[in-house]
């Protein structure tokens, strides 16, 4: 079963298959002879080939094998007998605020950790180095450690979109002719989609944390860290949300704007309608063919004309000023 996301971070070519193994008591990074206790390994394995060899060695629970090796899977999360399983998709490249995504399985044991990618991912990436340093040193921490760096991801694309929302905001104030539309909904889509990648990750986490509890992998009531990077997931997912309200927030001034805009235009060429409105009139009189009409007979009556033409306008025009009406 799939679940249509963010597009897929491109995988490595097929053939590049990493297993790398740490000791998380001394930190120090060794090659993996089948350990399976006092370890963190690491697998990126494009083609799911490995899994095979780690589901004997380990045990893995055939339903969260085959999780882990379809692409496109959303987050979950689950408590089987042989271990803890965690699958969460999170942005690929947050700071530049793209569609890609990367997900990153997580068998979780008492002594022990694997964790399985398609591709190398940001939080393996970020978490490795701490390893035997910053009090990480067990399988709940390093796992706690990931799940934290994973939510880290939603923060910094939430940073990235706020920063293109708040530069559309002021492309809106500094010109009004500028046409938002097309930019607020490809970034409310955006916003949508990590929106749904937080709480799909919230959801999983908060599964795990709810069977995790007294169960023979809970060894030190570990499902209180799982609870806390649940919270993480939750903040991420309403300042996401926020931001949307803030986009549709800023659709709503754009019309608005438009619609001033539209209203001072209107205004203005009422005042002149209203201005040429009893000289047309007065024209219309003037150009009545009638025989006997004085103004016409009278030397002056042009100038007089225009006199009238000219004070009546003008003086239109100075009350409308004065009274804000253009």
């Amino acid at each position: 079963m799939t679940q249509p996301t963010a597009s897929l971070a491109p995988a490595p070519p097929a053939g590049g298959r990493v297993i790398r193994v740490k000791d998380l008591l001394s930190g120090q990074e060794v090659a993996w002879t089948g350990q399976t206790e006092g370890v963190w390994v690491d697998v990126v394995d494009p083609g799911g080939e490995a899994l095979g060899d780690l589901q004997l060695a380990f045990g893995l629970n055939r339903f969260a094998t085959d999780d882990a090796r379809e692409r496109g899977h959303w987050s979950r999360g689950e408590v089987y007998p042989e271990h803890a399983f965690l699958t969460v998709r999170s942005p690929s490249h947050p700071q530049e605020a793209d569609d890609f995504t990367e997900r990153v399985s997580l068998f979780i044991f008492a002594r022990a950790v694997l964790t399985y990618a398609h591709a190398p991912t940001l939080a393996a990436q970020t978490v490795w180095e701490r390893v035997g340093r910053e009090s990480v040193n067990s399988a709940a921490e390093v796992s706690y450690e990931l799940l934290d760096a994973t939510a880290d991801s939603f923060f910094k694309l939430a940073d990235a979109l706020e920063q293109r929302r708040e530069t559309l905001e002021e492309r809106v104030f500094r010109d009004w002719r500028t046409n938002p539309v097309e930019a607020v909904f490809n970034l409310k889509h955006q916003l949508s989609q990590a929106r749904r990648l937080a709480t799909d990750a919230r959801d999983a986490v908060a599964s795990v944390a709810r069977h995790l509890g007294g169960s023979a992998l809970d060894g030190a009531g570990e499902a209180t860290r799982y609870r806390d990077v649940q919270g993480s997931f939750e903040r991420a997912a309403t300042r996401l949300e926020s931001q949307r309200d803030a986009l549709t927030s800023l659709l709503d001034l754009h019309l608005n704007l438009q619609s001033q805009r539209m209203n001072e235009v209107m205004r203005t060429l009422t005042a002149v309608s209203v201005i040429f409105l009893p000289l047309t009139f007065l024209a219309g009189v003037w150009g009545m063919n009638f025989e006997y009409m004085p103004e016409l007979k009278t030397p002056l009556g042009y100038a007089f004309a225009w006199l009238t033409f000219v004070t009546l306008g003008v003086s239109l025009a100075l009350y409308f000023k004065r009274r804000g009406w253009w």
